[in-house]
């Protein structure tokens, strides 16, 4: 009887160690461990590397030429928040050493996907991350906030708003700070505040066609950052 109650509790231990290993890595620091690793090794004359969450991650999937065209360094993960970026942002974007960083952050954020934040904490993790950045000799491109009016997977959130007062925080951030913001809200807000379904199916992310109005605004963003 004893051994079959220790055999028991062991299991219950093994499992539970297991299901709280899932999430040790609460960054998803794994993710790109291993192509870190190979683009540290490659010599290429400008490194630009995309931070941000699955608006970044996915872009790499809608438009498959994408990467392409423009040779940059996709590190977005899916779901993740500032906090989550704030990180990982020195092993994905500075042991790259990279000549500019161009980060869109703050969504999940304003969706709780990590528990309750304020826009002040959240504006303040992508405010460090710039910060780490340029004391590194990076150059920083802060991207406003894409439009949302709801989220599929967290109804009554009522982003509108608040998307409006977090990309305030970040433009007026980037004017005081001499970097360069590229404003993708004003390109693809529809009359509710939301962003508009010509460029999305699910209210939050972007398709093709949301992407093919990205892409230019990123490239002009990026060449003024190059010049300042």
């Amino acid at each position: 009887m004893k051994q079959i109650l220790f055999l028991v509790l062991l299991f219950f231990q093994l499992y539970s160690f297991g299901q709280l290993t899932k999430y040790v890595d609460w960054a998803n620091l794994k993710k790109y461990e291993q192509q870190n690793t190979q683009i540290k090794q490659q010599t290429m004359d400008q490194k630009i590397v995309l931070m941000g969450n699955s608006i970044t991650e996915f872009w790499s999937h809608s438009d498959s030429t994408f990467l392409v065209r423009n040779p940059y360094i996709n590190r977005g993960i899916s779901g993740q928040t500032t906090p989550q970026m704030l990180l990982r942002f020195r092993q994905d974007v500075v042991e790259l050493h990279p000549s500019m960083v161009v980060i869109l952050a703050g969504i999940n954020d304003i969706a709780e996907n990590t528990g309750p934040i304020s826009l002040e904490q959240t504006f303040g993790n992508i405010a460090s991350m710039a910060e780490i950045a340029v004391a590194n000799k990076i150059k920083v491109v802060l991207c406003s906030v894409l439009p949302a009016y709801d989220f599929p997977w967290r109804r009554g959130m009522n982003p509108a708003p608040k998307v409006i007062q977090l990309n305030a925080m970040l433009k007026d951030y980037a004017k005081k700070n001499n970097m360069v913001y590229v404003d993708y809200f004003s390109a693809m807000v529809d009359e509710r505040g939301g962003l508009d379904k010509k460029y999305t199916n699910d209210e939050v992310h972007p398709t093709l066609a949301g992407y093919q109005v990205m892409e230019p605004l990123l490239k002009a963003g990026i060449k003024l950052a190059f010049e300042k």
